[in-house]
């Protein structure tokens, strides 16, 4: 009996440790818009589903959709118009799209809607990347709001336009 029990308590134990750890693991990005100015924040924390990403950006085309991505590089340089973050992130090497049968990228996430006053506030999970050192870990890439709607199809980047607002995950 007491075998047994040690046993119960140890495997209770080993099935709550990694959700503990994951629940610890939290990011934050702090966004530029094209101009170099200050437009926003995002939370990030790992939960068991993926990465939970809680952001707000400010001073973007009101009532319209825009696309927000994951970028393969944490530099948000507003004199290269955000193009020093690179492509999606994308370590499967996958096509651009929920669309493409080839796809996703990692760093591919569904629309957001920007409201009335030009402010993204969303609450979004993506459960292909992780915000610890695996390769799917996005911790030092950055977050990306775009001018338009991704179409989720066309390659590389879905039609998504320019690059609004930039926030490297740290």
């Amino acid at each position: 009996m007491k075998t047994f029990l040690t046993f119960g308590v140890l495997a209770a134990f080993a099935m709550t440790a990694p959700v503990v750890a994951q629940a610890e693991q939290a990011a934050k990005a702090s966004f530029v818009g094209a101009d170099g100015a200050a437009n926003g924040t995002a939370s990030l924390s790992s939960t068991p589903a993926g990465v939970l990403i809680e952001v707000e950006v400010a001073g973007l085309p009101a009532g319209s959709w825009v696309a927000f991505h994951v970028h393969e590089t944490g530099s948000c340089d507003p004199a290269t118009k955000h193009e020093s973050a690179g492509g999606h992130f994308n370590p499967g090497d996958k096509k651009h799209g929920f669309k493409v049968a080839e796809g996703a990228h990692a760093g591919d996430m569904p629309n957001q809607y920007v409201g009335s006053d030009g402010t993204l506030r969303a609450q979004v999970l993506n459960a292909a990347v992780t915000l610890d050192d695996a390769a799917t870990g996005i911790k030092g890439r950055a977050l990306m709001v775009h001018a338009k709607a991704d179409d989720y199809a066309t390659q590389p980047s879905g039609g998504a336009g320019d690059r609004l607002a930039c926030g490297v995950i740290e």
